[in-house]
């Protein structure tokens, strides 16, 4: 009898375990698809203008796809390939605004061989962009700040937006950020959402490692 029991707990933890993986499969599969076909029309109109540039671009998307597609899968990832991804993603966007825009990204971290949960920060750069770079005609800046410790991880976003375009609801990347985090850093995360200004929003994410 305690042998079956035994059995049957190791059964159910085995099914919970494999839920959660389909679970954060699923979420991890939402990151960014309209980015890169809206990055690929980019492209294709700067070919004929700027090869060079268009050539150095593609690169970058390539890379961003290969880690979707494959480290995007891992269960853990280095800081160090996340700051690449991120700053890639920084690099093609700015290309596709004809507007002047104002992109910070600040980096202090001891040591960038540190383990993370892959494609979690984005879906916050992910925010900041479009529900504020894209909506403002002018002035639309992101400040980006990270610093880590082999036992922290402190990410935080500022950016500004057009106060008649805000929406009272959250969207879906920021909820599937905090199913994302209650899967893998559950009472090891802190995720504080501000406002310094009525048109300036801030999200901050501290992880323990």
């Amino acid at each position: 009898m305690i042998r079956w029991l035994i059995n049957q707990i190791k059964v159910i933890l085995r099914l919970k375990k494999d839920k959660t993986q389909a679970e954060l499969m699923h979420l991890k599969s939402q990151v960014n698809p309209h980015f890169f076909f809206n990055t690929l029309n980019n492209l294709y109109g700067l070919v004929e203008k700027d090869t060079a540039k268009a050539q150095q671009l593609i690169l970058k998307l390539s890379d961003m796809m290969r880690y979707s597609i494959y480290e995007g899968q891992n269960d853990w990832v280095t800081l160090a390939d996340e700051i690449t991804y991120l700053e890639n993603y920084m690099d093609l966007h700015k290309m596709r605004y004809h507007k002047e825009i104002t992109v910070r990204f600040d980096v202090d971290v001891e040591d960038r061989r540190v383990k993370i949960m892959p494609l979690l920060l984005i879906i916050m750069v992910e925010n900041a962009f479009k529900h504020g770079v894209e909506k403002l005609r002018k002035d639309a800046f992101v400040y980006i700040h990270l610093k880590a410790t082999s036992q922290n991880i402190d990410f935080e976003i500022e950016n500004n937006f057009d106060i008649e375009e805000q929406v009272g609801t959250q969207g879906i990347g920021l909820n599937n950020l905090k199913k994302r985090l209650e899967l893998v850093y559950l009472n090891k995360h802190e995720l504080e959402i501000t406002s310094k200004r009525a048109d300036i929003y801030t999200i901050r994410l501290r992880l323990t490692l």
